[in-house]
């Protein structure tokens, strides 16, 4: 069995091609896992190290939006689990093409190829923020579609893409949708690893607005753990919501992180809100849960610590992207 996994030197997409190639899903074990990655500044083949001798592994330098390339990966392929994405917010307000190209487009180009070659199963890995801000309670997947930038914009686009290849061709796709991850290998650009490198280094950190938005937070692991269980049990055309559980306003996480790194209030600075900043995310995760047994396992002051921890213990991974990127702006 081949299993084809876009963006798998991404943070999310090395963690699950590490678990896969380590026996981390029992009774899953692919005779070849082949990562596509554009290996853009947010990927990087050290994420892969740790399995880089595994003879399952092989590693496509390429683009999703390439159609040469994606015919050439995709054929023979079993299964897919589609993470490549542009995903920054920030970067999607002030460029959003490569946002659209990549998580459109390129999402498309996989679909078909996929339809091509008979590609058994299909996950498409999406956002909770295609739903858009919620004062309370938590969205169920059949929530209308509300996305306020436009990276969100561009992953609803992509989910509907998604679930269109199955109504109108019968690809066995299942979408997911995410809260917000944290862990090891997170690209020092999204909040928690951020956040903690620069206090790591003695800097300050810039905390939008009041600090009173709300995320939901989900260790990478956790959300692995529920691609695995809806690549291989979820339903075609179905959405899953796959969420963390624990809430926390910005300035609850910052404060946790202030914390965990020694450092005071003098380290935080209030910068101006983002445009089109969303107040809350909460997703309702019954759905899969009932249907495939799904619970995080990772309790958020234990996943927190241990974040803080790796990174702490891992600048020579960390500081040359964080260097690379500055020079790609």
């Amino acid at each position: 069995m081949r299993l084809l996994v876009t963006g798998g030197a991404g943070f999310i997409g090395s963690h699950y091609v590490r678990t896969v190639l380590q026996g981390g899903y029992p009774g899953y074990a692919p005779d070849e896992v082949v990562v596509l990655d554009a290996l853009t500044y947010a990927g990087s083949l050290t994420n892969l190290d740790p399995v880089a001798d595994d003879p399952r592994l092989q590693v496509v330098h390429g683009d999703v939006r390439d159609e040469a390339v994606v015919d050439r990966v995709v054929a023979g392929t079993d299964h897919v689990v589609h993470l490549a994405a542009e995903s920054h917010v920030d970067r999607s307000i002030g460029a959003a093409t490569d946002f659209v190209t990549t998580n459109v487009v390129g999402t498309q180009v996989l679909l078909d190829a996929a339809l091509r070659h008979g590609t058994a199963r299909f996950v498409h890995v999406s956002t909770d923020e295609v739903y858009g801000s919620i004062d309370e309670g938590s969205w169920p997947e059949e929530h209308p579609l509300q996305p306020n930038s436009p990276y969100s914009a561009s992953k609803a686009g992509s989910d509907l893409l998604a679930l269109a290849a199955h109504r109108t061709h019968g690809l066995d796709v299942s979408v997911t949708r995410c809260s917000n991850n944290y862990g090891p290998y997170q690209f020092p650009e999204k909040v928690v690893p951020l956040f903690t490198t620069n206090l790591l280094d003695g800097g300050t950190v810039p905390l939008y607005g009041d600090g009173g938005n709300v995320r939901d937070w989900l260790h990478v692991s956790d959300h692995c753990r529920g691609l695995q269980l809806v690549l291989e049990g979820g339903r075609a055309g179905e959405v899953y919501n796959i969420g963390g559980g624990t809430e926390l306003t910005n300035r609850e996480l910052t404060d946790r992180l202030l914390a965990a790194t020694g450092r005071g209030q003098d380290a935080v600075v209030l910068v101006e809100d983002r445009k089109g900043h969303d107040r809350r995310y909460s997703v309702d995760h019954s759905k899969i849960t009932a249907e495939l047994g799904y619970a995080p396992h990772v309790p958020l002051d234990e996943g927190l610590s241990s974040t803080v921890a790796w990174y702490r213990d891992n600048r020579s991974w960390w500081e040359p992207l964080r260097a690379r990127a500055a020079g790609a702006r």
